[in-house]
């Protein structure tokens, strides 16, 4: 999991909260708001184990919303593993790394927004399409609910 941050098209800044499966490269989720702090993680990642279940580790990087105590309670509580990058090396987190780089030249560059709404739209429809028709190459050519499905 990883964060993002862009402006709507008046100055004002947004932030989104990405979610990626690292075995199977689905998006779980993809939060966006102004303001993204711990509890709002804790809420984003409730809502996709409630589907998904629990995982048994989540990587990313030492931002103060993965350093809080408030997800590390949390994570203890779940039997979630918090496993930290090291500080400067986005590479250890590379496929949420490359999946940034994705969404922000599909989406963040390439649209202009006016508000919130807009940028939740089009990225929950970019998710569906990115998730259940785009084959990955490095899934064999299957996109990643297929990969899921064997």
């Amino acid at each position: 999991m990883d964060f993002m941050s862009d402006a709507l098209k008046c100055g004002r800044r947004f932030r989104t909260f990405n979610v990626v499966d690292d075995f199977n490269r689905e998006v779980l989720g993809i939060e966006v708001d102004l303001s993204l702090p711990s509890q709002r993680v804790i809420r984003a990642l409730d809502r996709i184990a409630e589907w998904r279940g629990y995982p048994a580790q989540i990587r990313m990087d030492n931002g103060p919303e993965f350093t809080a105590l408030a997800l590390s309670d949390w994570a203890e509580d779940k039997g979630v593993k918090l496993e930290f990058i090291k500080p400067g090396k986005p590479s250890q987190n590379g496929y949420v790394e490359r999946f940034n780089r994705t969404y922000r030249t599909e989406i963040l560059d390439f649209d202009l927004f006016s508000e919130l709404e807009e940028v939740r739209d089009i990225t929950s429809q970019w998710m569906r399409e990115y998730n259940e028709e785009r084959p990955h190459e490095s899934l064999g050519d299957m996109t990643p609910a297929e990969y899921c499905e064997q």
